[in-house]
C-alpha cells in the first residue's frame, strides 16, 4: 500500500480533514477544559460558556472518533459518563493549552 506522505498543504491530504476537526473553537476549548482529567458533562457544560449540549456532545463524539479524547461510562445511579484525553490527546493538550494561553495574554494588543 502506498500512502501519501502527510501534508497539510495538500488538498488531497486527510491530514487537511482531521486539521479541520480539531483547529474548531469548540475542540480547542474542550481538549483544554480536559486537561485536569477525567471531567463529566456537567462541568465542561459549566467550563465552556456558550457551547450547548448539542455541540458539546457533537464535539466530543468527534474527538473520540479521532481518538484524542475516551469516554467512560460509570456504572452508578442514575449513570453518568466521564471524559478525559487518550495518550494522543494529551501530546496534544499542550500545544492547544499553549495557543489558548498565548490569546489571552496578547488579546490586547490584536487587531
Amino acid at each position: 500500500m502506498n500512502q501519501m506522505k502527510p501534508d497539510v498543504f495538500a488538498e488531497a491530504c486527510p491530514s487537511r480533514a482531521v486539521l479541520a476537526k480539531i483547529a474548531n473553537k469548540w475542540s480547542l476549548l474542550v481538549i483544554d477544559a480536559l486537561e485536569d482529567g477525567p471531567v463529566r458533562n456537567g462541568a465542561l457544560m459549566r467550563r465552556i460558556e456558550g457551547i450547548s449540549q448539542k455541540m458539546l456532545t457533537a464535539t466530543l463524539r468527534e474527538l473520540e472518533d479521532l481518538g484524542l479524547v475516551s469516554r467512560r461510562q460509570l456504572e452508578t445511579v442514575p449513570p453518568h459518563v466521564e471524559y478525559s484525553l487518550t495518550p494522543i490527546g494529551q501530546s496534544l493538550r499542550g500545544a492547544v493549552c499553549e495557543l489558548d494561553r498565548w490569546v489571552e495574554n496578547n488579546l490586547y494588543a490584536l487587531r
